[in-house]
């Protein structure tokens, strides 16, 4: 699979866009474990025009994560364009994503990422401005519709790729869903199969295994799965023999919380404050099954995530890789 001139390999895993998530450290990760693609978190145009801080910082990547894309949003074309020139000049990722998917009320309600899907018109302007605009690859992420009543994506699809886009990533579920009930990928499999889409197509919804990626790819034929939820707190689900030791061995419990401690530590170095960096790990500590079927853990857990220090943190992570009930579960 190719995005432009990126040669993505066969059947590729990719790394969802997710805000709070996919930060610096957590890419890597995902990137050393077998992630094709990973995305950056996702930026706000108008914030990145008017150069806010904490929006300009979402840009910094390494050479080592690449190919990374950089996803961004907005709701209106000029802010978007111009977010997208910035973001092509300052941090040449190899892909600029538009986010036409996001569904959460704070973006969707104000007519941005999902939101989009209620004024395909500009949608489709946005889209084609932004493609004349840049010379980096432009693809875009969506959803199935904004509800039931309204399954755009065929139609879209087709529209997009009229746009000039280079891959189309589709989340099976519609705006209304949010996150609810199962992923549908019957549309994903129907825009991959017409003949008239030439661009790759990538799915993404309710992935959580190596196992059911591989049944995406034969049973819907897709060019490439994306993960999104399922890799909080475990960077290494994009590698076969870490998860399942086929080919290698399987990683142990001490040797993921090892890796969680490299997050924090990676996440000290780029972000160059202590605490923000505990904060950014933190929620992959929260999520993380690494410390599944533990019992009594709960007073450990709140220990672990009051922790306040990278000092205090990393003793509470070293004593329980001698937890003799670790990887018990």
């Amino acid at each position: 699979m190719t995005i432009g001139n990126i040669d993505l390999g066969d059947r590729p895993l990719f790394l969802a866009p997710m805000e709070d998530v996919t930060d610096i450290g957590f890419r890597r990760l995902c990137k050393r474990f077998g992630a094709a693609m990973v995305y950056t978190e996702f930026v706000a145009a108008e914030a990145l025009v008017r150069s806010v801080k904490a929006t300009v910082r979402k840009l910094t990547i390494s050479n080592d994560e690449r190919p990374v894309g950089i996803q961004i949003y907005g709701r209106t074309t000029a802010d978007v364009v111009e977010a997208a020139r910035i973001v092509e000049a300052e941090a040449h990722p190899d892909v600029i994503d538009l986010n036409f998917g996001c569904p959460v009320k704070k973006v969707a309600g104000k007519g941005a990422g999902a939101g989009m899907l209620q004024n395909i018109p500009l949608l489709l302007d946005m889209t084609a401005a932004v493609v004349k605009a840049v010379n980096t690859p432009v693809t875009v992420k969506t959803r199935l519709g904004w509800n039931s009543d309204n399954l755009v994506i065929t139609t879209l699809a087709e529209q997009l790729q009229d746009c000039g886009i280079q891959a189309l990533t589709i989340h099976g579920r519609t705006r209304a869903q949010m996150y609810t009930g199962e992923a549908d990928w019957t549309l994903i499999g129907e825009v991959k199969n017409n003949p008239r889409i030439t661009i790759p197509i990538i799915g993404n919804g309710d992935i959580t295994s190596l196992e059911q990626a591989d049944k995406a790819f034969d049973k819907y034929g897709v060019d490439a799965v994306m993960i999104g939820r399922a890799t909080f707190g475990q960077p290494w689900i994009f590698s076969r023999s870490a998860t399942t030791g086929e080919g290698g061995e399987a990683l142990t419990p001490a040797q993921k919380i090892d890796i969680l401690l490299e997050l924090l530590n990676i996440n000290r170095q780029y972000i160059g404050d202590d605490y923000r960096a505990i904060l950014h790990t933190r929620r992959h500590l929260a999520s993380t099954p690494v410390f599944k079927g533990i019992p009594d853990f709960r007073q450990t857990r709140i220990k672990m995530l009051r922790a306040n220090t990278v000092e205090e943190l990393e003793g509470i992570l070293e004593e329980l890789k001698d937890c003799p009930l670790l990887g018990k579960q």
